[in-house]
């Protein structure tokens, strides 16, 4: 325990040493201000800041929501109109964002950088305390919603970046569920409300009211400030006291989150839903049965139930999942357990059902849980599910999110509701230990009764679809401004007018000198020079398969892939390898049922996975690459036997004539991507634009996206027909894809966990296929389809792809600073700030195929006029040292997000493909870190180029798409049924 000395401008309420995260943790308060601090002091380089309030809305407004952007657009210290967007361009931050939740806001960063990590707390802080919202009633206009009319004859429409996101996250069927259902278990607290904001109700909230909402909350006697890393903490703490703590007296903030009064009996509820105006409502209702668990303060109570989640709903074969499969009631089922708030929710929902099944659905599930209950739930199971969580935690592997940031999150699971216990949920490892020994004592079947069985605190919600509502919402909407436009005067319409030239006019106004300058930046002279990848990918050959081993710290678990080359699948089969690889893992085998050997697979290790990736090949500048079907596993190293001896048994034994099972897998995989590919509309338009030019692109969508889903609706419609054939698909594809030839292994580890690895390679090999098939190969010829997919939402994800070197042009560093230009200067000022979309994006690869995207966007046509610009732009591309450092260091900070062993495996088996090398990656790295601004303009013809090409995709709402979708050769449903 390293000794943190503390400034005396603070009380010390308690100082521990939390062993499950090896971090010192420290609780104190700010003597002058009240405010709350959290100290987790360790030796994590990459550091952690946060500042959150606690932020109880009252009404669906979105007030809370708009807070949060507005205070991000200039304040006292920084006097610029996004300081945040310039924080992005030229930072080295490994995380920068701000997040509204039901009952908080949060203000995180994090960096590496010692300086840079000053930067962003300093410009945080004074963002929070002192925004220029009070100043500049324009802020609230652009972020949150405003009447907009560009001339005295134009119709009024609303416009606004957190109203374009809402209108997004409502056209989301489940948004919509869930957002009910909180709306009827919690109608006396905020949970009750939409923090977010409802798209109807935004338009209510005024700049007053949003002004009184900032006074009340945003001050320290109602802020969680939050520290994690290697940092001298008396520094930091005396600068947050001195610079702005110091400032301010102590006060009560009426911010308590009350308690939701237990319902007497449960209530039945219904609501609708949109669909397109064609589509079919047949076996499209949700059903979902809610309950309301506890409370916040009981670790192993939550710990519990979101291991009888994953013991009831989520395993193959769950039992409450499984009875309400076999009686027919909807395509999937699906749990979740809610337990980031004051009072956590169990939820059992049945996707795409019809409302006359309610009464069953019910039924149902009383009568499996009472059996359960009564008879004992399978222990096997519960300790799966107990090692599946407890491995996690022990993991803490985040994926591209620093491990503080996501530790700094969990705190508030019961620091927010008691400001004496911010540490509970990172002590977990005593709560499994007790939870194995309360599973042989019936703690969990007496969970079920009490809280499942007994307890009146519940909504049933059924949520019927209603065909044509977007548009009739869209419809209403346009009425209720004609007629507000009509009941305006003549000064009126003209203020409205003259308003919307003046925000645009703000919009437009380039940043001063002298406002950037106060803004603290790094130099360029603070980056290293060199590169920060290490590539350890020794290549073995292990009778005649490639094996190659990544040699990295691990803290003793092995990661093991084990890629099959999918080249000799016909291409009448290649679009059911994304079936396989949904199937493979999840149907019975010889040895097991597929409950049990989910069971035992997580019993056992961290987790078997089966899926799809590309491995690119020469460099990725091609276009090439191995399209590969792959299985991942995570162990600890003594257990690789057991993961082997499972992949063998999966690949040569598995049931595939089990078509009852098979019709479930499918059911559920459409009814994923049926939410999926909407949801991330940005990706999946992207990617099917990309298909026309790009044939790894094609093969997958055709294994993932659009052309996969039209594939799973054409099974589901017509299963029994097509099951016989289905099956001997499955079969034919797993004898042309499990073969020893086919096969390449990859294994991160330490010298300990490669100690007999080989052997059991060769052990797995020994059991593959050999026999004689009959093989082909994926078909693809390029095809400019632009294509539009109607969804029932009201907002668009516009793709426009092309691929400059097909023109004869090269890539280099330069691209990876254009990236970073598009996406917070030239797309985020045209299409966020001045168009109102939530979302934009540029890509360009090494392959040359390259994407301009909107994502939650308002507009279409004049998204694409924006897109065809841009050329214009970059010829008069222009920036001075200052600016130009700005986006070198952005740039920079995204290829330097620290790596766990796992990425770093990662990064080297696609190297290890691809052949680049860490001399590559110094290459580029040069090349932009000495980049000027001739280079940017440079990349105006290779833009250009992309830009001609112009294939074209848009996922988007039918009001939308009919009006001005002219350029597209193709407009359809998304969903074919």
């Amino acid at each position: 325990m390293k000794e943190i000395q503390i400034p005396e401008s603070y009380d010390v309420i308690s100082d521990e040493f939390i062993e499950d995260v090896h971090a010192r943790g420290v609780l104190l308060r700010h003597r002058k201000s009240g405010a709350r601090v959290a100290l987790l002091a360790n030796d994590d380089n990459n550091k952690v800041f946060n500042i959150a309030f606690r932020t109880p809305p009252k009404n669906s407004t979105g007030v809370a929501h708009i807070i949060e952007h507005t205070v991000l657009c200039g304040s006292r210290k920084f006097p610029l109109k996004d300081p945040f967007v310039e924080l992005v361009k030229g930072s080295l931050n490994t995380f920068l964002n701000a997040m509204t939740y039901p009952d908080k806001t949060m203000f995180p960063v994090a960096s590496c950088n010692d300086q840079d990590f000053q930067n962003l707390m300093d410009v945080y802080l004074d963002a929070v305390f002192y925004p220029n919202i009070y100043s500049n009633e324009k802020i609230f206009r652009q972020e949150g919603w405003h009447y907009q009319m560009e001339t005295e004859d134009a119709p009024i429409t609303y416009n606004g970046v957190v109203y374009n996101e809402m209108k997004g996250a409502f056209s989301s069927e489940t948004d919509v569920l869930d957002r009910a259902v909180f709306c009827a278990l919690f109608p006396d607290t905020p949970y009750g409300v939409e923090s977010g904001g409802d798209p109807a109700d935004i338009p209510n909230l005024t700049y007053e009211e949003f002004l009184d909402f900032h006074r009340k909350y945003y001050h320290p006697s109602n802020s969680y400030i939050y520290l994690y890393g290697d940092m001298d903490m008396h520094e930091k703490l005396d600068w947050l006291d001195r610079e702005y703590l110091s400032a301010f007296d102590v006060c009560e903030v009426d911010s308590e989150i009350p308690m939701q009064k237990p319902f007497s009996e449960p209530k039945d509820l219904t609501e609708e839903y949109p669909v397109l105006t064609e589509e079919d409502t047949k076996e499209n209702t949700y059903l979902s049965v809610n309950t309301v668990v506890g409370d916040y303060s009981d670790l192993t109570l939550n710990t519990a139930f979101s291991i009888l989640e994953y013991v009831l709903l989520d395993a193959p074969g769950a039992p409450v999942k499984q009875a309400l499969l076999d009686a027919g009631i909807g395509k999937d089922i699906e749990g979740s357990y809610e337990d980031g708030i004051m009072q956590p929710v169990f939820s059992i929902t049945a996707k795409n059902a019809e409302a006359s099944d309610k009464d069953r659905f019910l039924a149902i599930i009383r009568e499996t849980l009472e059996k359960l209950a009564e008879e004992g739930i399978d222990r096997k199971a519960i300790m799966s599910g107990l090692n599946y969580f407890e491995f996690r935690f022990r993991e803490a592997d985040f994926g591209a999110h620093p491990k503080g940031l996501i530790y700094g999150i969990d705190l508030f699971d019961s620091w927010l509701y008691d400001e004496n216990r911010p540490f509970v949920y990172l002590k977990e490892l005593e709560v499994f230990e007790k939870l194995r020994k309360l599973s042989g004592e019936g703690y969990f079947e007496e969970l079920i009764r009490k809280y499942l069985l007994n307890n009146p605190h519940e909504v049933v919600m059924t949520l019927v679809p209603k065909s044509g509502l977007a548009a009739a919402r869209d419809k209403e909407v346009e009425d209720k401004l004609a007629a507000y436009k009509a009941s305006l005067s003549e000064e009126e319409i003209s203020r409205i007018v003259r308003e919307t030239r003046e925000l645009k006019e703000y919009q437009e106004e380039k940043e001063s000198e002298e406002a950037l300058a106060k803004l603290p930046m790094l130099k360029r002279s603070d980056i290293q020079r060199k590169t920060p990848i290490v590539l350890h990918n020794e290549e073995l050959d292990v009778d005649g398969t490639p094996f190659i081993r990544h040699d990295f710290f691990t803290n003793g678990i092995g990661y093991l892939t084990v890629a099959f080359d999918t080249k000799n699948v016909p291409d009448e089969l290649v679009s059911y390898i994304g079936i396989l690889k949904g199937v493979t893992g999840y149907v019975s085998t010889e040895h097991y049922t597929y409950g049990e050997l989910f069971h035992e697979v997580n019993a056992n290790t961290g987790g078997i996975s089966y899926g799809v990736q590309i491995l690119p090949l020469e460099k990725g500048l091609t276009g090439k690459g191995i399209c590969c079907f792959s299985i991942r596993s995570k162990y600890l190293y003594d257990k690789r036997d057991f993961v082997i001896d499972i992949i063998r048994e999966v690949l040569k034994t598995s049931k595939l004539e089990d078509t009852r099972r098979l019709r479930e897998i499918i059911r559920s995989a459409k009814a994923g991507l049926q939410h999926s590919i909407p949801a991330a509309g940005h990706a999946s338009a992207q990617r099917r634009a990309f298909s026309y030019q790009s044939k790894l692109a094609a093969w997958q969508e055709a294994v993932v996206g659009i052309r996969f889903l039209h594939l799973l609706e054409d099974l589901d419609r017509n299963f029994d027909e097509k099951k016989d054939d289905l099956v001997e698909k499955l079969r034919r594809l797993m004898h042309i894809i499990f073969r020893p030839e086919n096969m390449i292994v990859s294994l991160i580890a330490d010298e300990k966990g490669f100690e007999g690895a080989e052997d059991s390679i060769r052990k797995l090999k020994a059991d593959l296929y050999t026999d004689e098939v009959e093989t082909g190969e994926f078909h693809w010829e390029p095809e400019q389809k632009n294509e539009g997919f109607k969804t029932p939402g009201q907002v668009q994800y516009v793709a426009l792809a092309g691929n400059f070197r097909a023109a004869g042009y090269e890539y280099t560093g330069a691209f990876q600073i254009l990236q970073k230009i598009l996406s917070y200067d030239y797309l985020w000022q045209n299409i966020r700030v001045l168009g109102g979309a939530y979302g934009c994006m540029g890509n360009f690869q090494p392959s040359g195929n390259a994407v301009l995207s909107s994502y939650r966007d308002p507009h279409l046509k004049r998204t694409l006029e924006i897109y065809r610009k841009l050329p214009e732009y970059l010829r008069a591309f222009d920036a001075d040292e200052r600016e130009m450092t700005k986006y070198i260091i952005g740039t920079i900070s995204d290829l330097d997000t620290p790596m766990n062993a796992s990425t770093k495996g990662s990064v080297s088996f696609n190297c290890w493909s691809s052949g680049k090398t860490c001399e590559d990656f110094q290459k580029e790295r040069e090349q932009i870190l000495d980049a000027q601004p001739a280079d940017i303009r440079a990349l105006a013809d290779p833009a250009e180029a992309v830009i001609k090409v112009n294939n074209l995709c848009v996922i988007g709402s039918e009001t939308m798409l009919e009006k001005d979708g002219d350029e597209l050769k193709s407009i359809q449903p998304l969903l074919h049924n």
